[in-house]
């Protein structure tokens, strides 16, 4: 519903989407948007695996998780991703399962690599939720509902005044490139 509505109010063509690894994501982003790639969120995928091992395992197979997302390219990153499942496989059998899984845990890939680092993960967004999040739980300050709603109203408004101007890391440099894949996408 709510990707058929941004559809409804204008949004046309859509390159990429970055999300949790909630399941059947990418069919209904697909049927919707049938051109656009999607992209799981490497950050949920470490933490994920960082619940499902043990304790004394965490970091160590958190930072071998983390060098296939931060590889430069893609082969680089294949290589990493089957070191990774070659080192954990006989432990963690079902969470390596879960990972290899992901069809989309590589897609930025597919973009320029000046903003693959602020495409694999969804922590754009996710610092701005923290925060309207942590001003919410204080819910003494809204004396009801609409005191609320115009709280999040004037946040949102806020971010983007702030950040309509701006372009984010990368993007400016990638531009070229990615407007050579909004074209593709049109045809």
């Amino acid at each position: 519903e709510m990707l058929s509505s941004l559809r409804e109010r204008g949004v046309k063509n859509v390159l990429l989407f970055v999300s949790d690894g909630l399941k059947g994501m990418t069919d209904s982003i697909h049927r919707v948007y049938p051109k656009a790639k999607h992209q799981v969120c490497c950050v949920h995928v470490s933490r994920n695996i960082s619940k499902k091992v043990r304790v004394s395992d965490r970091e160590e197979i958190s930072n071998d998780f983390k060098k296939v997302y931060q590889a430069d390219n893609r082969t680089e990153a294949e290589s990493q991703l089957e070191q990774f499942r070659e080192k954990w496989q006989k432990l963690y059998p079902s969470v390596i399962k879960n990972v290899m899984d992901h069809e989309q845990l590589l897609t930025f890939f597919d973009f320029p690599a000046s903003i693959r680092r602020s495409i694999y993960s969804t922590n754009l967004i996710e610092s701005f939720n923290k925060q309207i999040k942590r001003h919410i739980k204080a819910k003494e300050q809204f004396p009801n509902e609409e005191s609320l709603k115009r709280y999040l109203v004037t946040q949102f408004h806020n971010y983007i005044e702030k950040h309509s101007m701006r372009c984010h890391r990368g993007f400016e440099k990638a531009k070229p490139e990615l407007l050579k894949m909004f074209e593709a996408i049109e045809t």
